[in-house]
């Protein structure tokens, strides 16, 4: 009476995957339980990607006839373990599969000690035993000399049992004396004892007051063991069906004898009987006469005197299946003395580490592979990881090391020195051309600020501050309103501080013309010509704007590609050609104004107007000549910071050049800003 065997390979699968054995061997008895055994087995192992070393099919004999025979058979057995990486071996089929092994190891002894040191074979590296509940570790007499230590850690899955009272009491009270004519207990008793009740001149003659508990544990144990305790709950379950056919009998009148049942009058009654045995375990069989209990790992420990005792180690429950159904205590569990490393490894190769990945081999079994390194940009923080991982968008993979990184949030930032730099730069220069636009205003009555056309020189000094004050908008997190203002402010600002410097320009050109002898052109003179020129050339921009604000105006993007350890927030200029337009058209005002003061730079002039416009135009246009191959050129925050660079440095150089001589003329020699010296430098 056993559980489903079902269970058991279930057991052994979920055993191997616990202790991540993915390479073993598979020894089994040679009949159809155990071709059933390897054809049911392999497809679940294939499943949980475990693969068979080897196969070993066991016959029940092995007759031995020449000693040129069993150095043959040595050879071939222990060739299958001597040339596999497998250090765990299944073991199916009943206890001659275990006498099977152990004279493997006998005969392999002697065979050892008959070869030449470089014939001989080598069984002394551990191994992991994992025996079915089928097999029984009991030998026979005649196998006392078998070194037992090559089982020593042996893990052997055992129907479930319990220690049943007085059983103990009952086997030390076992006697020839009592066995009433059972020759079954004289011929074991001579086999336990190795002595005989004939009168025998070879062996000792046997008293029959012999102790079973003398035996050592490999040939007779005084415990309860799974088979005992299987056999122990079948006789129960006879006698509870015995009592069920009785029982129904009586009810119809008709007792029969026992003699009179038939074995399978029983099989409809053990047919889902449950019932509690004297230890309170519940014994219930289903509908094919199958136990529904689980079982018990063993763990097998040897002793140097050829005894071993056997320590529960694991159980598999079905009846647990909603929680955990199989349970090992690994601390609990010794090992063979061979293994370096425990638990001991299994595996057809070295496992991939991680920053590698499984490349699997050709016409070999897919636990057998090669192991490549990742690719760049990828990783694997696992061991054995079928194929390398990308990072996520947001993560990086630094050289040289396996794991992914997160990328730092990149934008220039009010709070990091750059920042603060560039703000009080900003700060300092808006503040500078307010100063100027204050002395201006205060000294608009002289003759200097009269000269210089008042309203073109305020309009050009608010643009200069607006044009400072701009920067800001390329400062902090990037959100839809700083991109929208961004480029828009800074095109429609500087265009019309072009403008109104191109302006100035040509009222120095007209304004000497204006005196020539019978000059036409004093007729241009006055405040509409300016405001027109200002005007129709900020309207072109602000038309070039429009339609780029109306196509593909900015936006908020984030760049995760272009640095690799970095995430760039930035303003997405939407269509590049509109930004390069814009530029483009500020160029072209620049150049013409450039031109249009470097023919006027000659001319007689009260203050130099036309020369310092020249010089300011030399300025812009070499600065925004420079931006753009350097801001093509730069990535992330660096970007921004080249555009803050432009405009606080182009600016700049308008303010210095066109207004700083005329304030330090105002405020430091007032005495040159008088009438008489106007007049004196026009003559």
């Amino acid at each position: 009476m056993v559980p489903n065997e079902a269970l058991q390979l279930q057991g052994i699968v979920q055993l191997l995957l616990h202790f991540r054995w993915k390479w073993v061997g598979l020894v089994s008895i040679d009949n159809q339980s155990g071709e059933h055994f390897l054809e049911v087995l392999q497809p679940i192992l294939s499943q949980q990607g475990i693969c068979s070393a080897f196969i070993k099919r066991i016959p029940k004999t092995h007759p031995i006839c020449s000693i040129e025979e069993i150095l043959e058979k040595i050879s071939n057995h222990i060739s299958f373990f001597q040339n596999s990486r497998a250090n765990v071996v299944v073991i199916y089929g009943e206890s001659v599969t275990l006498f099977w092994l152990a004279d493997l190891l006998w005969w392999n002894d002697i065979g050892m000690n008959m070869l030449a040191s470089e014939q001989k074979f080598n069984l002394s590296s551990g191994q992991v035993w994992i025996s079915t509940a089928q097999i029984d570790f009991v030998f026979n007499n005649f196998q006392k000399d078998f070194n037992i230590q090559m089982f020593h850690g042996t893990l052997s899955f055992s129907i479930h049992s319990k220690e049943v009272l007085a059983f103990e009491e009952f086997l030390q009270k076992v006697k020839p004396s009592l066995a009433n004519g059972n020759s079954f207990i004289n011929n074991f008793w001579e086999n336990a004892f190795s002595c005989s009740f004939s009168n025998s001149t070879t062996i000792d003659e046997c008293t029959g007051e012999e102790m079973l508990q003398n035996l050592p544990t490999p040939f007779f144990e005084m415990s309860m063991t799974g088979h005992s305790y299987s056999i122990y709950n079948a006789v129960y379950a006879m006698a509870h069906a015995l009592d069920m056919i009785y029982s129904s009998n009586c009810r119809s009148k008709a007792v029969p004898r026992s003699q009179d049942i038939e074995p399978w009058q029983l099989h409809s009654f053990l047919q889902k009987i449950s019932f509690n045995n004297s230890v309170g375990d519940e014994v219930t069989l289903n509908e094919h006469r199958e136990v529904m209990d689980g079982f018990d790992l063993i763990n097998l420990i040897t002793f140097s005197n050829g005894s071993y005792a056997k320590v529960k180690v694991g159980r598999l429950n079905p009846k647990t299946l909603l929680e955990k159904e199989f349970v090992v205590t690994d601390e609990r569990i010794q090992w063979h003395g061979d293994f370096i490393q425990v638990p001991p490894t299994s595996l057809c190769n070295d496992p991939c580490q991680p920053g590698f990945h499984k490349v699997r081999k050709e016409a070999e079994p897919f636990c057998c592979y090669d192991c490549l390194q990742c690719e760049e940009e990828k990783i694997s923080y696992l061991m054995d990881m079928d194929d390398c991982i990308s990072c996520p968008e947001d993560h990086y993979v630094k050289d040289g090391e396996n794991v992914c990184l997160p990328k730092v949030i990149h934008f220039l930032s009010y709070k990091e020195p750059l920042g603060i730099t560039l703000a009080s730069f900003t700060i300092s220069l808006s503040l500078t051309a307010s100063f100027v636009l204050g002395v201006f205003i205060k000294y608009q009555h002289t003759p200097i600020v009269k000269a210089n056309n008042q309203s073109l020189s305020y309009s050009l000094l608010v643009s200069l501050i607006l044009s400072f004050l701009c920067a800001f908008f390329f400062f902090d997190r990037p959100i839809q309103i700083t991109c929208l203002l961004r480029q828009t402010s800074f095109g429609i600002i500087f265009s019309v501080a072009i403008s109104c410097i191109l302006a100035k320009t040509i009222m120095v050109i007209l304004a000497f013309l204006a005196i020539q002898p019978h000059s036409k052109t004093s007729k241009w003179m006055g405040r509409k010509l300016p405001v027109f020129i200002v005007l129709s050339c900020s309207f072109v921009q602000a038309g070039i704007l429009a339609t780029w604000l109306g196509f593909a105006p900015p936006f908020p993007d984030v760049d995760m590609h272009t640095l690799e350890e970095e995430i760039v927030l930035e303003c997405n200029e939407g269509s590049t050609k509109m930004f390069y337009c814009v530029l483009g058209y500020m160029g072209f005002l620049s150049i013409i104004s450039f031109f249009v003061a470097f023919l006027a730079k000659n001319l007689p002039d009260s203050f130099n107007e036309a020369k310092f416009i020249t010089f300011s135009m030399l300025v812009f246009c070499s600065v925004w000549l420079s931006f753009v191959p350097t801001y093509t050129s730069t990535k992330g925050k660096y970007m921004v910071i080249v555009e803050i660079f432009s405009i606080l440095a182009s600016s700049t150089g308008l303010l210095s050049c066109i207004f700083f001589p005329k304030c330090y003329v105002i405020l430091l020699r007032p005495d040159l800003n008088r009438r008489e010296q106007l007049i004196k430098k026009k003559k």
